[in-house]
C-alpha cells in the first residue's frame, strides 16, 4: 500500500503554482509601463495640434514611433494578461473560452493596426 500525503498529491498543482508566471509577467510589463507612459504622453503632447503632413512627419521620426509602438505592445499584451486573469475568474465554461478569444483577437486586432499605421507613416516619411 502506498500512501500520499495531501501535501504530495497538491505539489505542483493549483493556483499557487500556475499563476506565479502571469503574475511577474505583469509585474514586469506594469514596470516598463511606468518607464513607458511618461514618454508617450510626451511624445503625444508634443504631437497634439500639428497639421497632418507635419504630424507624419513627426512619427516617421524613430524617437516617437519607437516609442509609440513600444506602448501599445507592451500596453496591449499586459491587457491580454490582466483580461485573462479576471475572466478565469468570472466567466466558466463555453462564455469563458469565448471571452478570452474575443480578448485575444481585439487586442492583437489593436497591435497590428497601431504598428501598420506607424510602419506606413514611416515609409511616407522616407518615401518623401
Amino acid at each position: 500500500m502506498r500512501y500520499i500525503t495531501p501535501r504530495k498529491a497538491a505539489q505542483g498543482l493549483g493556483s499557487a503554482h500556475s499563476g506565479t508566471a502571469d503574475h511577474w509577467f505583469i509585474t514586469v510589463s506594469s514596470c516598463a509601463l511606468v518607464l513607458l507612459v511618461p514618454a508617450f504622453l510626451l511624445v503625444i503632447g508634443n504631437a497634439i495640434g500639428l497639421p497632418h503632413p507635419e504630424l507624419v512627419a513627426y512619427f516617421g521620426r524613430p524617437y516617437p514611433a519607437l516609442i509609440t509602438a513600444l506602448f501599445i505592445v507592451v500596453g496591449m499584451v499586459h491587457f491580454i494578461k490582466g483580461t485573462r486573469i479576471m475572466i478565469d475568474d468570472y466567466f466558466q465554461h463555453t462564455a469563458r473560452k469565448v471571452a478570452i478569444i474575443v480578448s485575444v483577437v481585439f487586442s492583437w486586432a489593436v497591435i497590428a493596426a497601431a504598428v501598420f499605421a506607424l510602419a506606413k507613416m514611416t515609409l511616407v516619411t522616407f518615401a518623401i
